[in-house]
């Protein structure tokens, strides 16, 4: 069976995950990764670090598909960026979605966006471009998540929430039903939400936000 070329953009922890899910998927042949000069020519789980950022222009030459292998905490601006440059690449940037996840066939998922184990994205919901839909990570029905944002591992999106842009969603948060958040927001790790949250809010898990 053919499989298209891949090249995985990021050598840490996130791009391991990457690889399992991409590999499990076997639609794919991974190529090697691109990596910081540090890594240049270190091996992750029998692929090699090609070159680094510097080099993605000649990789747009030879590779027409890359998956972002990034992961995003703090700040969505370094996923945000390298997206921005692989698409003026003319990188193709595929869905990813693991085996061992469920998307309804009633879901939308955007260009980039990888769907990790054991993660649900349920009927009616719609996810943005350069999304992590992470381990474990539950988005019930007609949820809607922007561009650029992290629905961090066991995370739980009850149905109608409205998620922005450029958000993180840590991991093990309860937001309540038909709830609403704006763009760049981060929210710490185990946090109840509750009510609607203004965009550039960081929010802790000290306390749910009512």
């Amino acid at each position: 069976m053919y499989k298209d070329k891949l090249i995985i953009i990021g050598a840490g922890g996130h791009a391991n995950a990457c690889i399992d899910v991409i590999e499990q998927t076997n639609l794919f042949e991974i190529v090697g990764l691109v990596g910081a000069l540090e890594e240049l020519h270190s091996i992750r789980f029998g692929y090699k670090v090609l070159g680094t950022n510097s080099d993605l222009l000649e990789f747009s030459k030879i590779y027409k598909k890359a998956v972002i292998g990034v992961g995003q905490i703090h700040t969505s601006q370094p996923r945000f960026f390298l997206y921005q440059e692989l698409v003026d690449l003319n990188f193709q940037l595929p869905i990813v979605v693991a085996t061992i996840a469920h998307v309804s066939r009633h879901a939308v998922l955007g260009a980039g966006t990888i769907v990790m184990n054991g993660a649900v994205v349920n009927a009616g919901a719609k996810v943005g471009e350069n999304c992590i839909i992470n381990t474990g990570a539950i988005l019930e029905h007609d949820v809607t998540v922007g561009s650029h944002t992290h629905i961090s591992t066991g995370a739980i999106v009850n149905g109608d929430v409205k998620i922005g842009d450029c958000c993180f969603i840590g991991s093990g948060c309860i937001i309540r039903n038909g709830v609403s958040i704006g763009n760049n927001c981060l929210v710490r790790m185990g946090s109840v939400i509750k009510s609607d949250i203004e965009s550039g809010i960081t929010f802790s898990f000290k306390h749910s936000y009512e």
